[in-house]
């Protein structure tokens, strides 16, 4: 197999580098005349990834996790992490240096109102934060006594010496046979979502990549074109891209839709609408307070609501879920062949985690569609296993041996985003090991199946997939499942299942499936297929309903069910899942892998 190309196992945490960078931040900050500073996990789009000149939390902590926030002040610092990375921020951050904290329990409101000091001054990077973020801080630093500062120039940056340069990554045009709407019928519906604004900012660069049929390469591993977009009520949108990122050809076609300025005229342009009364709408979830402030300083109004774009983005157009569907068969092949390959290599002894990322991202290259990984591949072995976001590295590598080995990846390709975990064991599996992985199992089984009327949210499903392992005073602290794009993130909302998804399903939206268990320090279930929400015609139905069309197609390992926990009905599911992930995927592989799938599919009763 060959190396990996799209994904590197370098370990950037250095714990030991908390301290002095610590130091370095706080004397920089008693030179803004500031008393503390507050470090999330963000760039000014409140992207997921970010690019690395962005990763400031990383740099100064050594915690590497996709969420967090760090707040130094002049005697004490500390970490906030969600359930997902408690296991890895302890390996990654000196906790001598910076305390860690729980996200949920003790959130960075709560924490500074009994850590700041009467008269300090609490800065922050106004390019970092959304409006409802600095008002949650602003009420907690005021209650304290003290005062939350806007910087102009972000402290870090100053003393991080090798800090890397941004990424013009090219701009490519996105086919409207692929995205399945041309721009200007976008720009209608948009416009019709705006109520009494003058004009939207759209933030988010997923949305403005999907409102402009673009694709980028600012940011590792989803296609996306860092920038803003004005999108005015009458008359011509404003891109504001950096021109290193256009070839001649695409900056033509751009043009023909909007005007193209260099992004450092953006709050010039938000302060001339404000100047002149304009109400200009924001994104609650990705709009930097810098930009509102730029309107409301000037006397405009500033409108932050829920974006439109994102309820337009999530409901796949018919030509998005056929390229899902393409995308998905073509990365079933490329999964069962490395689930093969794992079947027959692992229990000779000898594979490490590292080897198996390199595997499957090698099968998915040689369908020579592969235009990146959708995220860093999670490959763990053992007590690894048991790390949700687990990454492995060259220092963490694992040799792989008896036990169970979970593996979650993902593929961009032109046509389709694709997200799928798959938990199987090498040798015999524990009593214990089978009753989990059947628990996880039967909520997989119980989202995919299940059927509900129009207006129901994630968060009503999400105890589905949990029901299981309450029933054995068990559960997992992740959500059951996040949206997906269409050629952009892997992690898309605003459709979740999770006790947070409130925002109500509807046809074609694209979610995860992916209940899990982790027994921490042993080994760690995760079972995951996409779901493409779909109509469904009931006989006899008194209302609209809904239920959800599976996208993904490799096997579960049987070797790991125990049958006498499952129904009749999950049964069923289970075989009917197998028997078309059969038909589906051996006619693209060789017969060597076929037979193999033959195998992996049969029916539970054979198993």
């Amino acid at each position: 197999m060959s190396k990996a190309q799209f994904q590197s196992f370098d370990e950037t945490a250095d714990p030991t580098q908390g301290g002095p960078r610590v130091a370095l931040l706080r004397a920089a900050l008693a030179r803004h005349g500031v008393d503390g500073f507050i470090v999330p996990r963000a760039d000014e789009h409140q992207n997921e990834y970010v690019p690395a000149c962005a990763e400031r939390l990383a740099w100064l902590t050594g915690f590497t996790g996709s969420a967090g926030t760090a707040i130094v002040l002049r005697d004490s610092a500390a970490i906030f992490v969600d359930g997902r990375y408690t296991i890895q921020v302890v390996d990654q951050v000196d906790g001598t240096v910076l305390a860690p904290q729980s996200l949920i329990d003790n959130p960075p409101e709560t924490w500074l109102s009994t850590h700041l000091k009467k008269g300090d001054r609490l800065g922050y990077d106004p390019w970092l934060h959304t409006p409802a973020q600095v008002e949650r801080l602003d009420k907690a630093v005021t209650g304290a006594g003290a005062t939350l500062v806007a910087l102009d120039r972000n402290p870090i940056d100053a003393v991080w010496a090798d800090r890397p340069a941004p990424r013009f990554g090219q701009i490519a045009l996105y086919r409207d046979a692929l995205a399945g709407r041309d721009v200007s019928g976008k720009f209608a519906d948009i416009r019709g979502a705006m109520k009494d604004a003058a004009a939207l900012l759209v933030s988010d660069p997923h949305a403005m990549a999907w409102t402009f049929n673009i694709r980028g390469d600012d940011v590792g591993h989803t296609p996306l074109p860092l920038g803003f977009a004005l999108l005015p009520r009458e008359g011509r949108p404003t891109l504001y891209l950096d021109g290193r990122k256009l070839s001649n050809s695409v900056r033509d076609a751009l043009e023909a839709l909007a005007d193209i300025v260099e992004p450092r005229r953006l709050t010039g342009d938000l302060a001339a609408l404000g100047a002149g009364g304009g109400v200009v709408m924001f994104d609650a979830a990705t709009a930097p307070q810098k930009l509102k402030s730029a309107v409301t300083d000037a006397g405009g109004r500033a409108d932050v609501v829920a974006d439109p774009i994102a309820l337009m983005k999530a409901a796949k157009t018919q030509a998005e879920r056929q390229g899902s569907r393409d995308a998905h068969r073509r990365d079933a092949a490329a999964v069962v062949r490395f689930l093969a390959w794992f079947d027959r290599e692992a229990p000779k002894g000898g594979l490490t985690e590292i080897d198996a990322v390199e595997a499957l991202e090698s099968f998915r290259r040689d369908t020579g569609l592969l235009k990146d990984v959708s995220f860093p591949t999670i490959a763990g072995f053992g007590p690894h296993a048991a790390i949700p976001h687990y990454r492995v590295t060259t220092a963490s590598n694992r040799s792989i041996g008896q036990g169970i080995f979970l593996i979650d990846s993902g593929a961009q390709y032109e046509d389709g985003t694709t997200d799928i975990t798959r938990t199987v064991v090498v040798g015999d599996a524990s009593a214990e090991m089978r009753d989990r992985f059947t628990r996880v199992l039967k909520g997989h089984i119980a989202i995919a199946r299940s059927v509900f009327p129009q207006g129901v949210s994630g968060a009503q499903l999400d105890s589905f997939a949990r029901q299981f392992l309450w029933q054995a005073g068990l559960d997992f602290d992740h959500g059951t499942g996040h949206g997906v794009g269409a050629y952009l993130s892997v992690h898309e909302g605003p459709q979740r299942i999770a006790k947070t998804g409130t925002v109500a399903l509807v046809e074609g939206m694209i979610l995860s499936n992916e209940p899990g268990y982790y027994k921490a320090g042993h080994w760690g279930i995760r079972i995951e297929n996409l779901l493409l929400v779909e109509s469904r015609e009931i006989s006899g139905a008194e209302r609209p309903m809904l239920g959800f069309e599976t996208l993904t197609f490799a096997p579960i390992d049987l070797k790991l069910v125990e049958a006498g926990l499952l129904t009749m009905e999950e049964r069923t599911w289970l075989d009917a899942y197998h028997e078309t992930v059969r038909a589906i995927v051996s006619p693209l592989v060789e017969p060597d892998v076929r037979s193999w799938l033959e195998h992996a599919t049969r029916p539970l009763a054979e198993a």
